[in-house]
């Protein structure tokens, strides 16, 4: 069953990333020690101890900063892990969302503990984009405020949970969409396995998983140095046609940097049609560099992908930092100037604000200049869509996917991708297995000396 209050979601939360990071530790240390090597990196990159003076390096050629990105990963695929487990039927999604937030904020608590002389930390972590649970119809953003609550989840269920992580402003986010089961018949996990193998996908359903894990994973391995937001926007297109689906037309991929979750550099899912170009919906070209951060965000329909905003209330806002303005009503001061402190550059959902009563008198004002960027929950009802996303660095050896979790095995698909698809799909999974093997190696040979 999903925890019942705030209490049981920390308690839960905090034994879920303990178990976690004790299983990982030695394994962490081995890739760490492994990645440095192979990108032949000292510790020192892009910095002097000895230069105090010397200007930060925030992109990936500081390791350090490669570091804060993985462990912001772990975290972020730790979550899903556990919200995985958590969809049951009978879970409320505000519970769901509650419990996502706990094990994100307790795992990242841990990481980086060391405290200034007042006892501040040296180094913010926590929630980079707020939990968000969407169910059915709903294809994002669902964050809802207690008292708006929708019905608890019942088997058969399609939900898209959507979160992020940052270590010191350095982002990792990741989707992921799955199936309620069946109502388990006992307790612990074996119950819970006998329940998920009992999940029956019907064809729509499977085959618009199937094709947006498949795009996610060729998108990402489209994303590297030197090739073009155009050429993702293709394999996109392309591999969602392969298998008789649309992509959500108003779905963006974004570059992250520092703090930045929706950078300059954006991705198309599909090619802007001479109506929408003429609008200015099309987005300019731009090339990829190495030491580039990108979240890959694929969302597809079996229906026509136009989703749109419906009566759902936007819970989930983010600070607009380039645009100023005087505003003239109390209310509305008070809550930029809370956002300011709590929330400065990263989204937020209204249930973390002190007064959400109080803050909604305002909200209006700052959204209509802009001071506020909506972040509104979107509907599809012309078919069944399926939200996968995750994070890759581009590194000097490569584009490196660091978060999302597998595609659960029920969703399965009588259609077959393209020859090109079927191709990158294939070199991925030998590049996993030659990956594992060499793992696999070098912790027996560690063994041996021990």
């Amino acid at each position: 069953m999903a925890p019942n209050d705030d209490d049981n979601n920390k308690k839960t939360a905090a034994a879920a990333a303990d178990a976690k990071e004790e299983d990982e530790n030695k394994e962490d240390k081995e890739d760490k020690e492994e990645e440095e090597e192979k990108e032949g990196k000292e510790g020192k990159d892009g910095k002097d101890g000895d230069d105090e003076n010397k200007e930060e390096v925030t992109d990936l050629s500081n390791s350090d900063v490669c570091t804060k990105y993985q462990e912001a990963a772990k975290i972020v695929n730790l979550a899903l892990e556990g919200l995985v487990g958590q969809c049951k039927a009978g879970a409320k999604v505000l519970t769901l969302c509650d419990f996502g937030h706990s094990v994100i904020t307790t795992a990242a608590q841990k990481l980086f503990t060391k405290k200034k002389a007042d006892g501040t930390a040296v180094i913010e972590r926590g929630v980079a984009f707020p939990v968000c649970i969407s169910v059915n119809d709903v294809v994002c953003n669902y964050s809802p405020l207690p008292q708006e609550e929708r019905e608890p989840l019942k088997p058969g269920d399609i939900v898209k949970m959507d979160l992020g992580c940052h270590i010191d402003g350095y982002i990792a986010v990741a989707a992921h969409t799955i199936i309620v089961p069946p109502e388990a018949e006992g307790e612990g996990d074996e119950a819970a396995a006998a329940a998920a193998a009992k999940i029956q996908v019907d064809e729509p359903m499977g085959t618009v998983a199937v094709a947006a894990y498949n795009t996610m994973l060729v998108a990402a391995k489209t994303i590297k140095a030197g090739a073009k937001n155009t050429d993702v926007t293709k394999a996109v297109e392309r591999v969602a046609s392969s298998y008789g689906v649309k992509p959500i037309t108003s779905a963006r991929m974004h570059q992250m940097k520092r703090y930045v979750l929706d950078g300059i550099k954006e991705i198309a899912l599909k090619t802007p049609s001479t109506e929408e170009a003429d609008r200015g919906e099309s987005l300019p070209e731009c090339e990829f560099e190495a030491n580039e951060v990108y979240a890959v965000d694929v969302a597809l329909s079996a229906g026509d992908g136009n989703a749109r905003p419906q009566d759902l209330r936007v819970t989930v806002y983010k600070r607009n930092v380039e645009t100023q303005y005087l505003l003239k009503m109390k209310a509305s001061r008070a809550l930029l100037a809370e956002v300011d402190k709590k929330f400065p550059t990263l989204p937020f959902t209204l249930r973390h604000l002190d007064d959400v009563r109080q803050a909604r008198l305002g909200l209006n004002e700052c959204v209509t200049h802009g001071l506020l960027q909506p972040y509104p929950c979107l509907h599809d009802h012309s078919g069944k869509v399926a939200h996968f996303k995750c994070t890759v660095l581009l590194l000097p050896s490569g584009t490196t996917r660091i978060t999302g979790l597998e595609l659960p095995s029920y969703f399965t698909t009588t259609k077959q991708p393209d020859e090109e698809t079927a191709r990158i799909l294939q070199e991925m999974e030998e590049e996993a297995v030659k990956k594992a093997a060499r793992k696999a190696a070098k912790k027996n040979k560690k063994k041996k000396k021990n």
